[in-house]
């Protein structure tokens, strides 16, 4: 596909293809490899409005940014349109360039409490969350699903919206909430989205290959593309799919991510998280299930890169 940069309210990316936020993946060791490999934007892991204006260290630590995040991107999520203001205000992300708003999670836990997916059920709830962000002045983009029931798309009527409260842009993931990952991604309303308003339209939702990029450009005209589980187990997608040249290394990804998230956790808290974090590198690695499985035990960032080299 053809990059392109994407103007988000005062800032401009330098092309249109982006990792999207995932929650236990994306830390900022990930996304500073995967700005190597040339994503054109990249969001910290989603953080509770809640959490920030109540100081959590761990909110604090999701909202840590790496040296090439030259646009800096945080993504929140919360119900309560005062507490999302203040947090926007706030001095924790004070230094963020771009505010992306996620009323799309699925999770059952996040749903419940009225956020992410829920506030697609509940349009005036989420224009007065959009509206109060961007009186701010900051700048507000959105990400969210089709809509929270099969088949009931809301999509149109909710970015319309978004538009009058001044969001500056937004990603639609083309799948709705009981779907969740799976399922086959619905271009034509993902295309209604994109001619229904004029800021940035996003696609996200079964991007693995180029090809796969490339397919939904074509079947939607949006504006860019969003990555996701596709690019946990290949950062080098973005490579891929911009078509600029890459040499990749499982063993040499796994290093380096090790290498950053040292200078900020202690080892054994980086060897526990990278159990779930490993067998998305290792899917079509071609070695023993067997030896796959001892990742899933490890203790030490030691013994993970040991394993890698008895490949």
């Amino acid at each position: 596909m053809l990059p392109k940069s994407v103007k988000i309210g005062s800032v401009q990316t330098e092309n249109n293809v982006f990792l999207a936020p995932l929650a236990g993946y994306t830390d900022f060791a990930f996304r500073s490899i995967c700005r190597d490999f040339g994503a054109g934007l990249t969001f910290t892991e989603m953080v509770s409005a809640n959490g920030l204006l109540y100081g959590s260290r761990a909110t604090e630590e999701l909202l840590y940014t790496a040296e090439n995040e030259k646009i800096r991107c945080a993504q929140i999520f919360g119900s309560d349109a005062d507490i999302m203001k203040a947090a926007a205000e706030s001095e924790a992300l004070a230094s963020f360039d771009v505010i992306d708003v996620n009323m799309g999670c699925p999770v059952p836990k996040i749903f419940s409490n009225g956020a992410g997916s829920a506030l697609l059920n509940d349009l005036p709830k989420a224009e007065k969350i959009l509206s109060a962000l961007s009186s701010t002045g900051k700048n507000i983009t959105v990400k969210i699903r089709l809509g929270a029931e099969k088949g009931k798309s809301v999509a149109v009527g909710f970015a319309k919206m978004a538009e009058g409260a001044g969001v500056k842009m937004i990603t639609v993931h083309g799948r709705y909430r009981p779907d969740y990952y799976a399922g086959e991604v619905d271009f034509a309303e993902i295309a209604k989205v994109k001619n229904a308003v004029n800021i940035p339209v996003i696609a996200n939702g079964g991007v693995f290959s180029r090809k796969d990029a490339e397919e939904l450009m074509e079947k939607t005209g949006a504006d860019g593309v969003m990555v996701a589980r596709g690019a946990l187990a290949r950062p080098c997608i973005f490579s891929e799919i911009l078509e600029k040249e890459y040499v990749y290394s499982v063993k040499e990804v796994v290093s380096r991510q090790i290498a950053l998230l040292k200078t900020r956790f202690e080892d054994g808290r980086i060897a526990v998280n990278f159990r779930k974090v490993m067998p998305q590198y290792l899917k079509g690695y071609p070695a023993d299930k067997e030896w796959k499985k001892r990742f899933a035990q490890v203790k030490s960032t030691e013994e993970i890169l040991r394993l890698l080299e008895e490949a």
